[in-house]
């Protein structure tokens, strides 16, 4: 029954992202930006693309951090033209979308006060899509305290910092546990928020894209945390997302792993990670790390969701796969510019 009134709500909305998800990069296409011998070719082959003249404004030489601003920037103007069209759940959802990128900011904010770091620096490296209208105030907090007041009292983010911190946690080592506790908090919101708004088929696509963030966010908490004595099997359960495959089977042992063989046999219980520890892929693409396999199992995901018709989940799937492809042509930037040819290849491509 919700499908019939889908498109009366949502229809544009959905049409518009889909529209977005035609123009991201193909396969072919990328193999033409690989071959590029300097940044100009770059940019003119980027101009055959949905980009266009996305860099016409720039006259001076270019540079990787210039190209991947400028990507950015299109980004954050595509998706702010989704939130000015938007209404009713449609609008919550894409809050609760951009209140991660929100942590991370204020994350950032708080380890920049804690420094005693330029606060206009800060700003400048703050992600545009977890921008809010106090964050400029956080940066001219005179120290920790008030910077505690702040981020409780008036951010958006204020219920996920409710018994998460004290003014005694916001020290240097435990900036790290805070973001984390503060990301289980908001992912918990999140999924109960689309349990609740959502219907078939947007919550069992969305239960699945936040049921892999919840666990890759397990996985890397287990990993980086493996002998370390500050952390406690308990306080390493505090920060585990209380969602997704493998909770609750397997987070008890996680949560005491103690060396990298256990970690890797606990998580590979679950099928669809079995081979997430390999040192290569099929993809073509060379070898890949744990965060590229992430990467590469996120786009196979959202590529997926792509397939069910009415559904706001592709939202969430064209804005990674938007992330991603920025991280890509960022990569072949890069290797242009350092004359790394040899590892230009390793990217992650599934359109």
């Amino acid at each position: 029954m919700e499908g019939l009134f889908f498109n009366v709500n949502y229809g544009y909305v959905e049409g518009v992202v889909r529209g977005y998800k035609s123009g991201l990069l193909t396969s072919n296409q990328y193999v033409n930006l690989t071959q590029c011998d300097n940044l100009e070719d770059l940019k003119l082959q980027l101009s055959a693309t949905d980009y266009g003249n996305f860099l016409a404004q720039q006259s001076g030489p270019l540079s990787t951090s210039i190209i991947q601003d400028n990507l950015s920037k299109k980004l954050y103007q595509q998706f702010q033209y989704l939130k000015t069209q938007s209404s009713g759940k449609l609008t919550k959802f894409l809050d609760f979308i951009s209140y991660g990128y929100m942590i991370d900011n204020v994350s950032l904010m708080i380890t920049g006060t804690l420094h005693e770091r330029d606060r206009s620096e800060i700003l400048s490296k703050c992600h545009p899509l977890g921008w809010f209208d106090t964050l400029p105030t956080l940066s001219i907090a005179t120290d920790i305290e008030s910077l505690y007041s702040t981020v409780l009292i008036d951010t958006p983010l204020a219920p996920f910092f409710k018994n998460c911190l004290t003014v005694d946690d916001l020290d240097d080592l435990n900036i790290e546990i805070i973001r984390n506790r503060l990301y289980k908090n908001y992912l918990e919101a999140f999924v109960e928020f689309v349990g609740t708004e959502f219907s078939n088929p947007d919550d069992e696509i969305m239960a699945r894209l936040l049921s892999f963030e919840a666990d890759k966010r397990v996985i890397n908490i287990a990993l980086n945390s493996l002998n370390n004595p500050d952390l406690s099997p308990e306080d390493k359960l505090s920060l585990f997302p209380s969602y997704g495959k493998l909770y609750p089977t397997y987070h008890g042992e996680l949560s005491q792993v103690d060396d990298f063989e256990q970690l890797k046999a606990i998580v590979e219980n679950v099928g669809e990670y079995k081979d997430i520890f390999s040192e290569s892929s099929d993809t073509g693409a060379g070898a890949k790390n744990l965060e590229d396999w992430f990467y590469l199992l996120e786009m196979q995901y959202c590529k997926n969701a792509f397939t069910q018709q009415f559904t706001l989940s592709t939202v969430w799937a064209w804005l990674r796969s938007k992330e991603q492809e920025i991280r890509n042509v960022t990569w072949i930037a890069e290797c242009i510019a350092q004359n790394q040819k040899n590892r230009i290849d390793n990217y992650i491509s599934v359109y």
